[in-house]
């Protein structure tokens, strides 16, 4: 009895094929697409970025030595996924390719948990994230305002806390500076002045 050809696994070419306003994945050889996220999780992601970039990627007000990245395509054996921030340690960020996927793991992930996105980030993700020894996690839900702070230890990921609203915290790994989540959720950015007429 014959068995029907195995179909061979996705390709980085063909994720390439995934228009720009969608999300596109390779899990267990298979293109996995999903929507874009709202608005809400979008300014989480962005305010986020924005915060850690000067003092950890350009060393202004922090020690630097950091690349961090939003939606970043990254190799996790034959599986591409996309978390919502990435983040290495410069000195491992070396002879990364200008195209395709990132093939170096990073040192910290973030994701943002929506309705849709909560149970699989929870799950799947966090399990293929400690299988590939990811040292720290954060997730982030802008509905309830939160961050939880995970650490990779032999035995698993450790909650080593749980932050909210307006906490001002410092959490591993970019403990180096005080982290304001006021500014995650949009508070704290200065209202433009309104321009005057002559």
């Amino acid at each position: 009895m014959s068995r029907p050809p195995r179909r061979r696994p996705a390709t980085w070419e063909e994720l390439e094929q995934v228009p720009e306003d969608l999300i596109g994945e390779i899990v267990a050889g298979e293109i996995v697409v999903t929507p874009r996220p709202d608005v809400p999780h979008m300014e989480v992601t962005s305010f986020l970025g924005d915060v850690l970039s000067a003092p950890f990627r350009r060393g202004i007000g922090g020690p630097g030595g950091w690349v961090i990245f939003d939606e970043p395509r990254i190799r996790f054996g034959e599986d591409v996924r996309v978390p919502d921030l990435g983040g290495w340690r410069k000195e491992r960020w070396v002879n990364v390719p200008r195209r395709g996927p990132i093939p170096i793991l990073p040192d910290w992930i973030c994701e943002v948990l929506s309705r849709a996105t909560e149970r699989q980030d929870r799950t799947t993700k966090m399990a293929l994230y400690a299988r590939a020894k990811i040292r720290h996690l954060w997730l982030i839900t802008p509905e309830s305002r939160t961050l939880e702070v995970y650490r990779l230890e032999p035995a698993g990921w450790l909650l080593t806390g749980t932050h909210a609203d307006r906490d001002r915290v410092r959490v591993e790994p970019f403990d180096a500076i005080e982290l304001d989540l006021s500014l995650l959720w949009g508070e704290s950015f200065p209202e433009p002045e309104e321009s005057e007429n002559p």
